[in-house]
């Protein structure tokens, strides 16, 4: 470690890439803890500041699938990997409800990610807040995907020693090559999955190395804070992965159908007095999937919703997927496959009273 230290740390005209080997060895030693945590942090710093390379990333991720198995669904048709990882500030997670949406039109969703113990929320706890089981085995997970189409995998439960790392976000103050692994990861070994990344410079490098994992159907964006969510307010620049040939492709909210909505229509709620913003979000996802709510806020679940159909192959395009997601919500499938995941009683009463802020 202390010569791939020095391979890599040597500033950003000194430093070299790591070949494809010394890669391997990088990640091994790490996953099976045969570093200090100095040489953990000094190599985690000095790879973000030189850059993975696409080899590299390719490499890490090969090599951290080996030491757990995927998961055995036995159902695959229209199974979509949805990693879910990073730290919302100012929005509202949509793709929770959108996968919900997705999942009541036909498509089988399976999202993974990791609790951040320092936010009321991240995923975890909004999830939690829904009724929606986070803490599941990875057995359970398979059983929970195959009988509703929709399961959350956490991964400290499925791989314990990349979640360690990833977790080292609250004492670095920054992301890590980790959460790159953790959103290539694919636990399901899917064919389609759709990666939402916070730093440009992945785009290209993201999509390179997941067709050197030999993937299948991956769409990968700079999303709205980091998470896999197209922005209702602009224009999201994509790359598209199908069958080893890569597009670029720039979607605004119009080309499918949707006006440009206000940045307000994406923010989450505030917490109030009585509680955790986390429960006042739950509270604004589940009004949506009761299709209580109209304008923006509905339109920018209904895109991502419309957006995951196309890459799970229920729909032929994304702008085919939109009105598969109304339906789903105008028909009340979207509340009804809520009420099948939740573990606690989904009415209106069972949440929150307080209202909360709805933007049309």
């Amino acid at each position: 470690m202390e010569q791939l230290i020095a391979k890599i740390g040597k500033g950003q005209r000194g430093s070299k890439d790591l070949t494809w080997d010394e890669a391997k060895l990088a990640m091994r030693l790490l996953i099976e803890d045969q570093v200090s945590p100095i040489q953990a942090g000094a190599f985690l710093m000095a790879m973000r500041i030189k850059m993975e390379t696409i080899s590299e990333l390719a490499a890490f991720t090969m090599t951290a699938r080996h030491y757990v198995s995927p998961l055995s669904i036995s159902n695959r048709d229209y199974l979509l990997d949805l990693p879910l990882y990073g730290e919302k500030h100012e929005t509202f997670h949509a793709i929770i409800a959108s996968a919900i949406v997705a999942s009541a039109a036909g498509a089988s969703i399976l999202m993974h990610g990791i609790e951040n113990p320092c936010t009321t929320t991240d995923v975890c706890h909004v999830l939690a807040a829904l009724g929606i089981p986070v803490d599941l085995s990875s057995q359970q997970v398979t059983e929970t995907l195959e009988e509703t189409g929709l399961a959350y995998l956490d991964m400290g439960n499925y791989h314990p020693a990349l979640a360690r790392y990833l977790s080292l976000r609250q004492e670095l103050g920054v992301q890590n090559l980790f959460h790159q692994i953790a959103r290539m990861l694919n636990p399901g070994r899917t064919k389609a999955q759709v990666i939402g990344i916070a730093h440009p410079p992945y785009l290209e490098k993201m999509v390179e190395a997941m067709d050197m994992l030999d993937s299948g159907h991956v769409l990968i964006f700079q999303g709205v804070e980091g998470f896999p969510e197209l922005s209702i307010v602009n224009a999201t620049s994509l790359r598209e992965l199908k069958d080893t040939r890569s597009f670029s492709v720039n979607l605004k909210p119009k080309d499918v159908g949707f006006s440009f909505g206000p940045f307000h229509s994406m923010a989450a709620p505030k917490a109030t007095p009585d509680a955790q913003a986390g429960a006042q979000e739950a509270t604004l996802l589940q009004r949506l999937l009761e299709n209580r709510i109209t304008g923006s806020q509905k339109d920018w679940v209904v895109l991502n919703a419309a957006l995951l159909l196309y890459i799970s192959g229920r729909a032929p395009s994304v702008m085919a997927g939109v009105p598969l997601a109304n339906q789903a919500l105008n028909s009340g499938a979207a509340v009804k496959k809520l009420r099948q995941l939740s573990k606690k009683p989904t009415d209106s009463a069972s949440l929150l009273s307080q209202p909360i802020p709805v933007h049309t």
